[in-house]
């Protein structure tokens, strides 16, 4: 298929996991993809593992000089976007109690404060007609232990595309989510580490899932992607879940 043949398409994020598998994805069906990832190694490696028509900048999707420098280099070939996939983001565990600044401003910087930018920057460069994809996650939806601070960003990705529909109408632009559960990524190895106290806590995961496995990135990649293309040009401003139905029971 090449659904985005021609087209242009932004996925921040994308050295890794869902980020990466999208990338791959959307070039696979002949966009020209441009990634960002804030290790340049990580970054080259991606694009490397991707090929095609494929940019990778490195950015720091928190840091507002480094969303400029993103944009300023698709200028540098493209006049027009056509997708923004807003991926960036991360969390680590920490109990109310345990909870300090730190913690709270470099989740919210990036998961909030950096989709936020990276939408609202995009704009002058987004086509009338475009598609917004934020990342959400089931955790703003069910709770999840010690993991309050990380579920409150991706509540607010979820209100922003609830708002941003209002702001963007006139131009046509969608904006929908798309939430994740429990996905086997580098960033879920990190999250939960290894060892047998890490897969009692996977086990357990697994159990509440009616799907019977763990989510790949290319199941949210394919979400993504009917997001991004025209066979969802009457879905705005949903939540899909991408979670085997985990928290649908």
């Amino acid at each position: 298929m090449n659904r985005f043949k021609n087209k242009v398409v932004v996925v921040t994020g994308g050295t890794s996991g869902i980020g990466l598998a999208t990338a791959n994805a959307f070039t696979a069906e002949g966009a020209a993809v441009f990634i960002t990832g804030r290790r340049q190694e990580a970054l080259d490696e991606a694009v490397r593992a991707i090929g095609g028509n494929v940019t990778g900048v490195r950015a720091d999707m928190s840091k507002l000089p480094d969303i400029d420098r993103l944009y300023d280099t698709v200028r540098q070939d493209h006049t027009k976007i056509d997708v923004v996939f807003a991926n960036a983001g991360g969390g680590a565990f920490a109990p109310l109690g345990a909870i300090d600044e730190a913690h709270f401003d470099a989740i919210f910087a990036t998961n909030v404060k950096g989709v936020l930018f990276t939408v609202q920057k995009a704009l002058p460069l987004l086509r009338d007609g475009a598609s917004v994809v934020l990342t959400g996650s089931t955790t703003s939806s069910a709770g999840t232990p010690a993991f309050s601070v990380y579920s409150a960003t991706k509540a607010a990705v979820r209100n922003f595309a609830r708002n941003w529909i209002l702001d963007l109408k006139d131009r046509h632009i969608r904006v929908n989510v798309v939430s994740p559960g429990v996905t086997d990524t580098a960033g879920l190895t990190e999250l939960f580490g290894s060892g047998d106290q890490a897969q009692t806590v996977k086990t357990e995961m697994l159990a509440s899932i009616p799907s019977g496995r763990i989510g790949r990135p290319e199941d949210v990649a394919a979400a993504v992607l009917f997001l991004a293309s025209d066979a969802s040009s009457f879905v705005n401003g949903v939540e899909l879940f991408v979670d085997g139905g985990m928290v649908q029971i």
